[in-house]
């Protein structure tokens, strides 16, 4: 698993791909947070970061799959993943290598918004005006949705050898897992446990649960299940191309 995630570190630092996913987060939570009349936290005149958590989620749906789509279907396109079938290496050492590395670029585009958080620590009034445990909540939920992004990304790479199909099809399901539940959810058809039930599948309620600075285990739970269902899930498609 370690010379697959070293690998993949490489590739993303050797490349644009890289670079390009962390600037973008980077300049497009920076304009909605400070730049943007309709969500910037100077217009509001308030020492919160709930523009940037409500929007940094949208970003990751376009962003995520883009870093993904690559993931198998560019093994798959140039017959690579035969090549690594052949090596000492699990299915299980391949996938967490690459979702590893996936994730640790994630993790590099969210820990320079730290300076948001310090910027309107210093600008509140009183200064340290700010709510840490939800703020720190948010952080860990969209760690979390981070990674879920990128188990979904990463399925939808192993069934295809286009990596444009594989970043449509990458970024339909997020969109579908992050916000359809809680839409759907809404339709009059629903009432009662039901509409609870099925808003309770959506990763929205649950990142929203988080975001409040509650650490609740079923929160947690469920943001590993899903990365582990669809981890589970790639592992099945990389095994039936070997048939």
């Amino acid at each position: 698993m370690w010379s697959i995630y070293k690998k993949e570190i490489h590739l993303f630092l050797s490349s644009l791909v890289g670079y390009i996913a962390v600037a973008v987060f980077l300049l497009a939570t920076g304009l909605f947070m400070w730049v943007f009349p309709d969500y910037s936290v100077i217009s509001y005149g308030f020492s919160s970061m709930d523009g940037f958590f409500s929007m940094a989620p949208y970003i990751f749906l376009f962003l995520i799959p883009a870093i993904t789509m690559r993931s198998f279907a560019e093994e798959i396109q140039t017959g690579t993943i035969e090549l690594l079938n052949t090596r000492p290496l699990t299915e299980w050492d391949i996938l967490l290598g690459k979702f590893f590395a996936a994730l640790s670029l994630v993790l590099v585009a969210i820990l320079p918004t730290l300076v948001y958080f310090f910027s309107i620590y210093e600008l509140g009034l009183p200064k340290g005006n700010l709510d840490f445990g939800g703020t720190l909540g948010s952080y860990l939920g969209l760690f979390f949705l981070g990674s879920s992004f990128i188990s979904i990304g990463i399925f939808a790479s192993s069934i295809t050898k286009n990596q444009i199909v594989a970043f449509l099809l990458g970024l339909f399901l997020c969109a579908f897992f992050y916000d359809a539940f809680s839409s759907i959810s809404k339709l009059p058809i629903f009432f009662g446990w039901a509409d609870l039930i099925l808003e309770y599948c959506g990763i929205n309620f649950h990142y929203a649960s988080i975001s409040k600075g509650l650490l609740d285990t079923r929160d947690l739970i469920y943001f590993i299940s899903l990365s582990l269902f669809f981890l589970l899930a790639t592992r099945f498609s990389l095994e039936r191309k070997k048939w």
